[in-house]
């Protein structure tokens, strides 16, 4: 038997290698009756292929333009009889944009050229020594060639696949395939199917390392091969072995097959049957039997399921939370409420419940695993205020934060998982619908009178406390002009309003200073109300904008409605004429900055661990600021001055939404101290495009972050002089050079029990914020996943730090 099967496979693979030769000799050997002269043009064209397009001999591929979007692509098409679509099996300059009708495809000696309607040339074959292109040609196999003087090929389109190997091409190492945007977009997807060194093809999801298939064989330096009789095989030419096949044999000459990278990250082989009156296109071979097996195909905080007699992937959202994009629901979904933390008074089970769903998977990221019973598992999770989800699998309770990735909901998952909503948000009603049958006739009549004349009264009411709120609110209008103030906005009145003379004398006359910004002084005051005092930082605002106190109190408003445990909370205002207050929660133990830079050793040096805290602590913050409260804030302003510590010594941002209230060049030019303006850009806070006027976003935040994060770690300031050698000076400057050198120790030398994992982690999310172009920069969400471990970290390049003029430091 073994025998057998032994002479069976090397049948088999026999059968692999003539064939392969052949294939190999194929693309040099077709005939060239169909050959492209120098000089030979195309012109879009959808109701005329022959002008539009080079077709193949026996005309089942053509090259040349196709409709895309709202205009036209250059590509290869194999063409299918109706009713049946054509199907686009590789594409030139992919995430160009489209051209209109008005451009032309011509060859020339420099190979093919893209004129478009505004004159520019497009180069078509990449890649190649084409300067002495002679002909070309587009072969059978749905190679597109082009040849010298000498007929020798001196390009191909099988040398650079998109996402899609024909029968006869090979997939080699330095290769990939790159699935397509959709089904009609052939730009750039977002999975990717990779030959590795070590032989193995592996397909990744979107901005991951994180695989979700893969292909092993014990050689390596293989390629993917897929031959014309339909064997998809793994091949190691240098060994002559071959892994693996995947065969449904046909006739060649009325079949194709094709190997493509779907939009949905499956990789599939085809089968094109011409062979039928009715052309047939056959699914032989997956790489995944669940389609939600692909990472990534769902955003974060949602999950994937295929419906009963479905095979299409749906997109959901966790309960609480809404789609990122409606039209596109494979982009994830936010949070529809506030997270309140552990910042309220009430207590966190008052205010929140667990959801349950079924047969339920997410990428396990828990924080904590703890073996524990089902319903104590989501009561676990209302108690801890750093729980947002829970995945209850083999009797063990993981508790989660936020993000959610890769999540998954199909029958043969036993897990289940718990998701904390708000109690108010609630999705039950449609869950029940039997309990809303009133089968009782009888019943309905006397509910339906009851309900009638409730609502009747309701009406009534409505009337008359509308009649009696309008009266009142003219005589109230009447009286607030005369005392020469406007009436406040409904959503306002959850900030407390002051007077000037309240102030005052809660601060003893601004007596005590406690703190000097870009803003404004903040002085320590104290609120006398009912039997206790109330400590509160009172910033009396400087050079605020001149404009009307409605508009004022809108942006007051915008900051009042940011709560979140790591940003410093609004109490109240004041506005009376030219003077403007604001009045905080007081934070007993002053800024990050004098933690951090305690020169006078008047406080201890903080531990790592209390470190690594702090710099989660600011990285949520400014999470918050940026994707999750209802309107988003870029603060601009981020430095250790602007971080304040609590009675837990927890880091809270302050300043944030005061860009707005003060004219735009004081941020560059101001000099008082403490405050952002020349100052922070000599300590280096302030990201380059600050200094070029360039476009400000997030990523200006980002860079801030950065520059802090180095502080933390190092707690040492970003510009420091008295420092033993020159290259120190600059803190991110050296700990660039540190982590390229492999000595980033030296960056905590006086600190004991550091992680050198957690450091290096740090060290290279840092890096990735503090670079020069903003596009390189992660937003606050992935810093926050890479600062977790949760997501790999890319080795980062060497930033190309802005120059910092530290020569003012010295006068």
């Amino acid at each position: 038997m073994a025998s057998s099967v032994g002479v069976m496979f090397l049948l088999i693979f026999t059968l692999i290698m003539i064939n392969a030769k052949a294939e190999r000799n194929h693309s040099t050997s077709t005939s060239k009756s169909n050959v492209i002269s120098l000089g030979s043009s195309l012109s879009p064209n959808v109701n005329n292929l022959s002008t539009s397009s080079w077709l193949s001999s026996s005309g089942r591929f053509a090259f040349g333009f196709y409709p895309q979007g709202n205009g036209f692509a250059v590509g290869i098409q194999l063409l299918n009889r109706p009713p049946l679509q054509n199907t686009v099996v590789w594409t030139a300059n992919r995430d160009d944009p489209p051209v209109s009708s008005n451009a032309t495809l011509i060859l020339t000696r420099d190979g093919l050229l893209l004129q478009t309607e505004g004159g520019q040339e497009i180069p078509i074959t990449y890649g190649s020594s084409s300067s002495d292109s002679s002909t070309g040609a587009m072969l059978d196999s749905g190679n597109f060639v082009l040849y010298n003087g000498s007929g020798v090929v001196i390009w191909e389109s099988f040398g650079f696949p998109t996402d899609t190997i024909l029968g006869g091409q090979d997939l080699e190492g330095d290769m990939s395939l790159v699935s397509s945007a959709s089904v009609s977009d052939h730009s750039s997807g977002r999975f990717s199917l990779q030959m590795q060194i070590d032989g193995t093809l592996v397909a990744y999801p979107p901005n991951s390392t994180d695989s979700y298939w893969k292909w092993t064989s014990p050689s390596t330096d293989n390629q993917l091969s897929l031959n014309l009789s339909g064997f998809l095989v793994l091949y190691n030419q240098t060994l002559n072995q071959a892994n693996g096949s995947y065969h449904r044999p046909q006739d060649n000459q009325t079949t194709l097959y094709r190997a493509t990278l779907d939009y949905d990250g499956n990789f599939r082989l085809y089968l094109h049957n011409f062979a039928d009156s009715v052309a047939r296109v056959m699914e032989l071979w997956s790489a995944l039997q669940d389609p939600c097996d692909a990472k990534g195909i769902c955003g974060f905080n949602s999950y994937c399921q295929v419906p009963k007699a479905s095979q299409d992937v749906e997109c959901k959202c966790y309960p609480g939370f809404v789609y990122n994009n409606a039209s596109d629901k494979s982009l994830g979904c936010y949070q529809h409420f506030t997270q309140n933390g552990c910042t309220g008074n009430e207590e966190p089970r008052l205010q929140y419940e667990v959801e349950a769903l079924d047969n339920m998977f997410w990428q396990d990221q828990a924080y904590s695993v703890t073996p524990l019973n089902l319903e104590n598992c989501s009561n676990s999770c209302l108690e801890d205020c750093n729980c947002w989800a829970v995945l209850y699998t083999d009797a063990d309770c993981r508790k989660c934060n936020l993000p959610l990735l890769y999540g998954k909901r199909s029958s043969n998952i036993l897990s289940r998982g718990f998701i904390k909503v708000p109690l108010h948000f609630r999705h039950r009603a449609s869950k029940y619908p039997s309990d809303l049958i009133i089968k009782n006739d009888s019943l309905i009549i006397i509910l339906a009178i009851s309900l009638g004349s409730i609502a009747f009264l309701c009406f009534v009411l409505a009337i008359s406390s509308f009649t009696i709120y309008m009266h009142r609110f003219h005589r109230y209008k009447s009286l607030m002009k005369h005392s020469n103030l406007e009436l406040v906005d409904q959503e306002f009145f959850t900030l407390k309003s002051f007077s000037y003379t309240e102030l005052e004398i809660a601060t003893d006359g601004f007596k005590e200073e406690i703190g000097r910004g870009s803003f404004g002084a903040v002085y320590k005051g104290t609120l006398s109300g009912g039997t206790s005092n109330k400590n509160v930082a009172v910033k009396r605002l400087e050079k605020v904008v001149e404009e009307g106190v409605r508009e004022f109190k809108a942006e007051i408003t915008t900051i009042g409605r940011t709560h979140h445990r790591n940003l410093v909370q609004l109490l109240g205002f004041c506005i009376e004429g030219s003077r403007k207050l604001l009045v905080y929660e007081y934070m007993c133990n002053g800024s990050l900055a004098d933690l951090l830079f305690n020169a006078q050793g008047v406080r201890p040096r903080p531990s790592w661990t209390e470190r690594v805290g702090l710099v989660f602590d600011v990285a949520k913050g400014v999470l918050y600021l940026h994707d999750e409260c209802s309107v988003h804030i870029i603060h601009s302003n981020l430095k250790p001055q602007n971080i304040l510590l609590d009675h837990t010594r927890t880091a809270k941002i302050s300043d944030f939404g005061l860009a707005r209230l003060v004219p735009n060049e004081t941020k560059i030019n101001s000099t008082e101290g403490g405050g952002g303006g020349v100052e922070q850009v000599r300590s280096g806070y302030l990201a380059p495009e600050w200094q070029k006027n360039a476009l400000i976003s997030v990523k200006a935040d980002i860079y801030s972050f950065g520059i802090v994060l180095f502080e933390i770690v190092c707690c040492r300031r970003n510009i420091e002089v008295n420092v033993s050698t020159p290259d120190k000076m600059v803190l991110s400057s050296w700990v660039s050079k540190c982590f390229a050198a492999g000595e980033i120790g030296k960056l905590v030398e006086e600190d004991e029990n550091v992680d050198l994992k957690t450091l290096e982690r740090m060290i290279k999310v840092g890096l990735w914020c503090v670079q020069h172009d903003p596009a390189l920069r992660p937003f606050m969400k992935n810093v926050i996943l890479m600062l977790e471990g949760t997501m790999d970290i890319p080795v980062p390049p060497c930033p190309e730090l802005p120059l910092i003029n530290v020569f003012p430091i010295y006068v």
